[in-house]
């Protein structure tokens, strides 16, 4: 039996969940795990411009929960052709 030690104070490596274009600029759907909790981040395919959360400590919710957050992510970006997370679109 293999034990798996949490180290909260360290950060994992970031994974690509997905990709999507919105008005000519490609963005990256990245999870992470920073001291122990996972996250989930929008970041410009570039590496240049703003990036945001979009979650946090989905690992309380599985799996499932992760690839419809994702889902539902991808399909308001492409409705509405905007940054889901951007507050202006928002309010």
């Amino acid at each position: 039996m293999t034990a798996t030690i949490q180290h909260p104070g360290r950060t994992g490596e970031r994974v690509e969940l997905a990709r999507y274009t919105i008005s000519d600029e490609d963005r990256i759907i990245y999870g992470q795990r920073v001291g122990g909790v996972v996250r989930l981040t929008d970041n410009p395919a570039s590496g240049r411009g703003r990036a945001f959360l979009i979650e946090r400590e989905l690992e309380q919710d599985g799996n499932a929960a992760l690839e419809a957050l994702i889902a539902d992510y991808l399909e308001q970006a492409a409705t509405h052709e905007e940054i889901p997370m951007n507050r202006s679109n928002l309010c």
